[in-house]
């Protein structure tokens, strides 16, 4: 089976979050965008947070989420996994991004949020050992994957207590 690969961040310097998943799944590789299934409460619950139409084309969604300091990306380079879930993902076959140098280009970040387990499993086990980033803080969120079985509300709910702290994004979108 050949590894999967992950697309470059979407992110601009002055970015102050970085969002991270663990590997676009097979949808979004298909459509090369991130978060592309259709099911997926991603972009709805980050156009609640940072005031955009969730319904928006993809690159309207990514220009407001990017120039609201918030980057995305995800922990994995590449990895081989049949199908689209982390619980697939073959051990041994994990290779992390870049991440001294993303850091380096975005010294601004100082909250990283994980979509899921596994983008932080795989951060604190591939990256971290190898990463020097002070003042950043780490935040475990509940997966946004259909394949995550919580309700929206729930999930909107921590995305937006742990996104709000670093301040409105719909008023650092408004400054931009």
């Amino acid at each position: 089976m050949n590894p999967v690969t992950s697309f470059a961040p979407l992110s601009r310097p002055f970015a102050t979050v970085l969002i991270l998943g663990s590997m676009p799944g097979d949808a979004s590789l298909k459509a090369q965008q991130y978060y592309a299934h259709p099911r997926n409460s991603f972009w709805p619950i980050m156009a609640r947070v940072a005031g955009f139409d969730a319904a928006a084309p993809y690159g309207v969604r990514v220009e407001a989420l990017t120039r609201a300091g918030v980057a995305l990306w995800d922990v994995l380079q590449s990895c081989v996994r049949p199908g689209s879930l982390d619980s697939a993902i073959r051990a041994g076959s994990r290779v992390a991004n870049d991440f001294a140098a993303f850091f380096k280009a975005h010294p601004g970040i100082r909250l990283v949020c994980f979509n899921g387990a596994e983008a932080q499993t795989s951060y604190n086990r591939h990256v971290l050992p190898h990463l020097i980033a002070q003042g950043v803080r780490y935040v475990r969120l509940p997966s946004t994957s259909p394949a995550h079985a919580v309700a929206f509300a729930h999930k909107l709910t921590a995305w937006r207590a742990a996104m709000e702290p670093r301040g409105n994004v719909a008023e650092t979108l408004l400054n931009k």
